[in-house]
């Protein structure tokens, strides 16, 4: 067996009671980390912990919309488990449905509270904690192909999603004066509880309008392969890896469908 990736290292990963943040945070276990799971679905969260069965695993409450919520969260992984080397901003919501003629402004604002403030407290803390330990860690901000082209997505998520993008690139220029990185990951479509719950489909119907667009055939997106990028750009193997936005989409956003 290979020698695990992660090993000694400590994670926060936010957004990991279900979907992409569990897959990572089981696979960053099974490389070697400690993983303090953050979330605000608590039943969740515990039901993780208690399945993975290992005091290298944690769970604490964490809405990331509340900045003194986010700084405890970080002192606790710091507490618990002695240092910080990766943080996976990965919570996020999809806000409302509707066309912009229709817009929901206060959902619009929860989005935003959501999919980019919270971003922007859980890097600001992690990033205090590495800086003063003088730990050269990675940070990683889950986006989406939303950020990347128009017409991916709903307009807030869209919108927040792009703005993730942007504060992951400028904060990438002041963190890498402290051996920081700081990078994004964008996946194509992929049947989470919350793509599930927000469109009222079953995960086979996400997987199947999913694989319907697609570039790339043959293969269904899982929340698995997107949290193996996270592995990649926690571990020392992207060491000269930052400001990037990393699409797990399969070619979508770079192939134009109407050419052929």
């Amino acid at each position: 067996m290979s020698k695990p990736r992660l090993e000694g290292k400590v994670a926060l990963i936010t957004g990991a009671a279900s979907g992409i943040g569990e897959a990572a945070a089981r696979l960053f276990l099974e490389h070697g980390a400690s993983v303090v799971v953050a979330d605000i679905q608590d039943e969740l969260g515990r039901q993780v912990i208690a399945s993975i069965n290992s005091d290298k695993v944690s769970y604490h409450h964490c809405d990331v919309r509340d900045e003194t919520q986010v700084a405890a969260a970080v002192a606790y992984t710091v507490k618990k488990y002695g240092r910080l080397d990766v943080l996976f901003s990965n919570a996020g919501i999809m806000g409302p449905l509707t066309g912009i003629l229709d817009l929901d402004i206060q959902g619009l604002d929860n989005a935003m509270a959501t999919n980019v403030r919270g971003v922007a407290a859980t890097i600001k803390h992690a990033a205090r904690v590495m800086v003063e330990g003088k730990i050269k860690g990675s940070i990683i901000c889950t986006a989406s192909v939303a950020a990347c082209i128009g017409g991916a997505g709903p307009h807030a998520y869209s919108a927040s999603k792009h703005a993730v993008v942007g504060l992951m690139k400028t904060a990438c220029g002041e963190l890498g004066e402290h051996g920081i990185r700081i990078n994004c990951i964008s996946p194509f479509g992929v049947a989470t509880p919350l793509a599930c719950e927000a469109y009222g489909l079953k995960p086979s119907e996400v997987e199947d309008n999913s694989s319907a667009l697609a570039n790339l055939k043959g293969l269904v997106l899982t929340t698995k392969h997107v949290a193996e990028a996270a592995l990649f750009l926690a571990s020392d193997e992207s060491a000269y890896v930052s400001g990037q936005n990393l699409a797990v989409d399969g070619g979508f956003t770079v192939v134009s469908r109407s050419s052929f």
